[in-house]
């Protein structure tokens, strides 16, 4: 294993439950301004992290440089991690037919949707996890019709050598501006790739700032018009995408969050200890996104999450 040293990460918000700190959360952010500077940056933002899947416009970029017909609702899904409602898998399969294949050829984990109440009526219902409910099943998609339109062989499509998953490392450092650090495998089975949280950052507004028509272009304006298929109901992406029109939000596991607005600013979190309750990344996104100068007014409830105790509010998670 390599044995890196531990990362200096700086304390973010705090917990505090009636009227006592009861934690703190560590991490990182960076925030750039609309025409790319380092405006905002708290803890080790230029050490190489894992972006999970806030670095799926990067692969979503990758499939359409390869020639994959996506566009709309499935370049969105494409670049998204849905929730596993009824309509996301129908995406998925559409995808898929376009490219002459069915589910049969995802190989990302079978799942139950991520989605609380599609899940509550999937187990409901005596339904057995499925490829195409696990919510990368839009990427796998189209990973999968990017390597039909090349005709590259899809059994091994996950493969680190394979011309597309080497093609997703050329995008993936060409908008980054830097070099992939390390290579490990994703929660999907698909390669992940360690870049810093500022190249993630630059990374996507590069993709906001090129010229219209582009595939870089395209891939975050599909997934500013269509939330619902970036994430769906009841998620954060989806939510703030659709209240704060315009914008890029990309969640990623393990404490990721990339904010584009539409104006350029760019702001990237990385929570160390996971953020598994997601109650303090998007906390520390849109406090940096507002010392940007970007009004997240509509959104303003969400620059603190609720602490609950007793069935009643007692206290709040809120910026450092």
């Amino acid at each position: 294993m390599n044995q890196t040293p531990l990362p200096s990460y700086a304390p973010l918000t705090e917990v505090v439950r009636s009227g006592m700190r009861e934690g703190v959360h560590y991490g990182a952010v960076v925030g750039l301004s609309a025409d790319g500077e380092i405006a905002y940056a708290r803890g080790p933002v230029h050490d190489p992290m894992f972006p999970r899947s806030s670095a799926k416009p990067f692969q979503a970029l990758a499939m359409l440089r390869a020639g994959a017909q996506l566009e709309g609702a499935s370049l969105a899904i494409a670049a998204g991690s849905h929730g596993g409602e009824e309509f996301h898998a129908a995406e998925a399969e559409r995808i898929l037919a376009s490219a002459g294949l069915t589910a049969d050829a995802l190989q990302c984990p079978p799942a139950v949707p991520g989605s609380p109440t599609a899940r509550k009526a999937f187990i409901a219902a005596g339904r057995s996890p499925e490829r195409r409910y696990m919510n990368c099943s839009g990427k796998h998609a189209g990973m999968l019709a990017a390597c039909v339109a090349q005709g590259w062989s899809t059994d091994d499509y996950l493969d680190p050598e394979h011309p597309l998953q080497l093609l997703v490392r050329e995008a993936t450092e060409d908008m980054c501006g830097e070099t992939v650090a390390h290579t490990a495998v994703d929660g999907c089975g698909a390669p992940q790739l360690a870049v810093s949280l500022t190249g993630l950052a630059r990374g996507v507004q590069g993709m906001r700032l090129s010229p219209e028509g582009t595939h870089e272009r395209n891939v975050v304006e599909a997934m500013s018009a269509h939330p619902e298929y970036v994430s769906g109901p009841e998620r954060v992406d989806t939510d703030l995408m659709t209240r704060l029109p315009g914008l890029v939000s990309k969640i990623g596991a393990d404490g990721v969050l990339v904010l584009n607005a539409p104006t350029g600013e760019t702001v990237a979190v990385k929570i160390s200890d996971g953020d598994a309750e997601e109650r303090s990344r998007v906390v520390v996104g849109l406090t940096a996104l507002q010392a940007l100068g970007v009004d997240v007014s509509p959104v303003s409830e969400r620059l603190t999450t609720p602490v609950s105790g007793g069935g009643r509010t007692v206290g709040e998670v809120r910026a450092l």
